[in-house]
């Protein structure tokens, strides 16, 4: 597995690309047939608000891209959102590869019997 993280207008510290790697065990944990992961750290311009704080995943695994992004006021609370939405996504994707591969198994036991 390969992880590429960037920053857009921020710095990737030590302790931010150490955050970001302990946040990815977890959704690593649940399925590990992940290709590569594409982590986009980022600032926006500011508006009539506050600075929007901008966190984004390309999780790429096989015959599908799983793309997701988090706002929040914190760079933190961001990641922390984003990797609750990837591994509830992760683990969707997971359930439906293996619920086609058993789905497959019952045919044939079905239809042999």
């Amino acid at each position: 597995m390969n992880l590429l993280l960037t920053g857009q207008h921020v710095d990737i510290s030590p302790a931010l690309r150490e955050y970001v790697e302990t946040k990815l065990e977890r959704v690593i944990r649940h399925f590990d047939q992940i290709i590569d992961i594409a982590v986009v750290l980022g600032v926006e311009k500011p508006s009539e608000k506050d600075k929007r704080q901008r966190a984004e995943v390309n999780l790429r695994v096989k015959g599908n891209v799983i793309h997701l992004d988090h706002y929040a006021e914190d760079l933190y609370a961001a990641i922390d959102g984003l990797m609750d939405k990837l591994d509830r996504q992760v683990v969707r994707h997971k359930d439906k590869v293996q619920s086609h591969k058993n789905e497959a198994l019952k045919n044939i036991s079905a239809t042999g019997l």
